[in-house]
């Protein structure tokens, strides 16, 4: 069989990188998808690492291929979720991990809906969020304002999603993710059924 997909959204601040980080060593061999882009790697930054750097050349011949699953123009560079690593991935048998919003979670679907499994992740209340989001000091008070605009609008959107995890402490969310993340690798696409049935019959 081969791999599944579980995307992830919820709003900036929301603790997802974290939930990850503490769920990571329970669910087994993942990938977690990152952006590909034809900026020059800044210092510090490796291939493969924070993005897959590659020449504006190469990334167009992707767009006309159609290995994309979104792509945009930022500042004269390119920036883009390419599906071949997503597919090396899946035909390795590992879960595939999107960190994403809510349109790019319906571009996944789109894309790779019957093998797509996806949580959406929240503090308990627009409160709880701002609290965060102020205390970890990182953004003014114009980006916040922004960021919990944002969130309005996402956690209207939650009812497209399999499952919710309400992050409340990270102990409890990683393990309620931990669930999800298992619960994903069950999850079989329509091809992989029809060959299990044909191969099933066949013994």
């Amino acid at each position: 069989m081969s791999g599944s997909v579980l995307v992830l959204s919820g709003p900036s601040g929301a603790g997802k990188s974290t939930i990850i980080s503490s769920a990571s060593p329970y669910i087994g061999s993942y990938y977690f998808s990152i952006s590909t882009t034809t900026r020059a790697p800044r210092e510090g930054e490796t291939h493969g690492k924070e993005y897959y750097f590659i020449t504006k050349e190469e990334f167009e011949a992707d767009i006309k291929t159609g290995n994309f699953l979104e792509y945009a123009m930022v500042h004269d560079n390119y920036y883009g979720t390419s599906l071949k690593p997503v597919n090396e991935a899946l035909n390795d048998g590992k879960l595939v991990i999107f960190d994403i919003d809510v349109q790019g979670h319906r571009l996944v679907c789109d894309k790779l809906g019957d093998i797509t499994t996806s949580v959406f992740i929240t503090p308990p209340t627009l409160k709880t969020l701002e609290s965060r989001l102020t205390s970890r000091g990182s953004d003014d008070m114009d980006v916040i304002r922004r960021r919990l605009h944002n969130a309005i609008n996402e956690i209207h959107e939650i009812g497209e999603y399999d499952f919710l995890i309400i992050n409340d402490t990270i102990e409890s969310a990683a393990a309620e993710f931990v669930h999800v993340a298992n619960a994903a690798r069950l999850k079989y696409g329509s091809g992989e059924k029809k060959a299990f049935i044909e191969n099933w019959i066949a013994q």
